[in-house]
């Protein structure tokens, strides 16, 4: 019988591989990572043209993608260091402090990350380097927690209000790789495609950490512990609305036909669904379609500004 390989005899490679695995999906983050990043390019692109005078451009996803998917991942070594002391107190079982990896070895590959995402940027059209750098600025702030972690942890609307500008700025990247130079970024097209940003993020935010009452732990901070479920349900349905109007505004603004704002419509009906649905009887299943139904609504926001209009250019053609 072959022993079992304890995280001390793995390699770095097979511990990083079991760590992805439980703290960041890589297949499962990167599609969705790719269909956001990849909607933020196309929508630059569509910016850059003139009505229907535009092409899709597949580098531009490519590197928006390839860069995002390293900002999220850097997002999530973060909070390894963010969280190590509660998690050593409170979730012994996760990756870090049961002893499969060190922190000294994420921020290795933290390290390594930003070496791929700077070559990348610098490749493709170099005056991207400076968004690159004021999103890496921004993550850097929000590591040491703005240098005031006791008073963002006793202000928690403030602590997700601050962390979830994060958002807007890696859309910022992917939108300015559409849009191929620097100095077009500024915008009411940008601006408002930068507010849906932070709206599907505190939505996906507030809906993931919205939980049944049986399900909560102690150390472990939760909206719906800090609001009671329904609170927290509220808040997620109002962040829908924000993020489900904003998308509807844009794609007006931008002229795109009514029909294209069905995806929306369907999307927000069914996250009002499951908030109602959990509001009246908060168990964990609900509280997993809250959260699902969040993403899946941010998914159809991005299908209505910018990859449906993509595929009806294509079409078109």
């Amino acid at each position: 019988m072959t022993a079992a390989v304890t995280p001390a005899r793995a390699s770095l490679a097979s511990r990083l591989w079991v760590y992805q695995r439980e703290r960041f999906p890589i297949f499962k983050h990167g599609a969705l990572i790719l269909v956001f990043s990849g909607g933020e390019a196309l929508y630059g692109a569509r910016l850059r043209g003139s009505g229907m005078d535009w092409r899709p451009d597949g580098w531009a996803i490519l590197v928006a993608a390839a860069v995002c998917f390293g900002f999220f991942l850097q997002l999530r070594i973060a909070d390894e260091h963010k969280d190590a002391e509660d998690d050593r107190l409170w979730r012994p079982e996760r990756a870090v402090p049961r002893g499969l990896v060190t922190l000294g070895e994420l921020r290795g590959v933290a390290a390594a990350v930003a070496f791929v995402q700077l070559g990348l940027t610098v490749l493709y059209a170099w005056p991207l380097a400076i968004v690159l750098g004021l999103v890496w600025g921004y993550m850097a702030l929000m590591t040491v927690e703005f240098f005031a972690p006791a008073f963002l942890r006793r202000r928690p609307v403030l602590y997700l209000v601050s962390h979830m500008v994060v958002m807007p700025l890696i859309a910022l990247f992917s939108v300015t790789c559409g849009l191929r130079r620097i100095e077009a970024v500024p915008g009411p097209g940008v601006a408002a495609f930068l507010v849906l940003a932070y709206c599907n993020g505190a939505m996906i935010e507030i809906g993931r950490k919205t939980w049944a009452p049986q399900s909560e732990r102690e150390g472990v901070e939760t909206y719906s512990k800090l609001w009671g479920a329904r609170g927290a349900a509220l808040a997620t349905g109002a962040a829908a609305l924000a993020a489900a109007a904003t998308a509807i505004f844009i794609q007006q603004m931008t002229g795109l036909a009514v029909w294209l704002d069905l995806p929306v419509l369907a999307a927000f009906a069914w996250a009002c669904h499951t908030v109602r649905s959990f509001i009246r009887a908060p168990t964990p299943p609900r509280a997993s379609a809250v959260e699902t139904a969040a993403g899946f609504l941010g998914l159809a926001t991005y299908l209505g500004v910018a990859w449906l209009p993509t595929a009806l250019r294509v079409l078109a053609r």
